[in-house]
């Protein structure tokens, strides 16, 4: 783990293990329910107000507490256009499903890539430090995971690169100097021809 990462990370545990100090609340407009206030948004008295913690200008939580639920938002680190469709890709694949991770949301706050709701039935149910680990762990893990795909991408389109040179090589379409040359530029290196 990085040493910016760390204390991103801490800040997030901290803020969030203080704010899932949850309760049982009814409803104060409809008589006999019991809905997530922070999704409701009827009674903004039970609201608290909605923190921010950012690493950088790419990677943020957004916490937004009320007396009965939690709604935390993240951003997830999108250094290119690469990254931004294998963020969308994966977060999607991770929505569709769910209702197997019980605290996710099916779609994310505008502005962030994923959301979780944690409600007072969730906190009653399961253990809170757990479930601040598991939202800790899966920030740790979505950029190494983004970055492995990221990797493996890069990998499986030079093999096709090469393979594509190879074809055309092969079949004499290009003269070799040509070959030679895309060669070069496909492993970094640079030709500046003789004047």
């Amino acid at each position: 783990m990085s040493n910016t990462l760390r204390p991103y990370l801490a800040a997030v545990r901290s803020t969030l293990t203080a704010a899932l100090t949850l309760e049982d609340f009814a409803s104060q407009v409809v008589e006999r329910h019991n809905k997530p206030e922070v999704e409701v948004g009827q009674s903004k008295e039970v609201l608290l107000n909605p923190l921010t913690i950012s690493r950088n200008e790419n990677e943020r939580v957004l916490i937004e507490p009320s007396i009965n639920s939690i709604r935390l938002s993240i951003k997830i680190k999108q250094a290119d256009e690469i990254e931004r469709v294998l963020c969308h890709k994966f977060t999607r694949f991770m929505m569709q499903r769910a209702e197997s991770f019980i605290v996710l949301r099916r779609k994310p706050v505008k502005g962030y890539d994923i959301s979780f709701l944690i409600t007072n039935n969730h906190t009653d149910t399961m253990l809170k430090h757990k479930i601040v680990d598991f939202i800790i762990q899966f920030m740790e893990e979505v950029d190494k995971e983004i970055s492995e795909m990221k990797l493996s991408l890069n990998a499986r389109a030079r093999v096709v690169a090469e393979s594509y040179l190879t074809t055309i090589r092969t079949h004499c379409l290009i003269p070799r100097f040509a070959v030679h040359l895309m060669n070069n530029e496909l492993h970094g290196e640079t030709w500046y021809g003789a004047g």
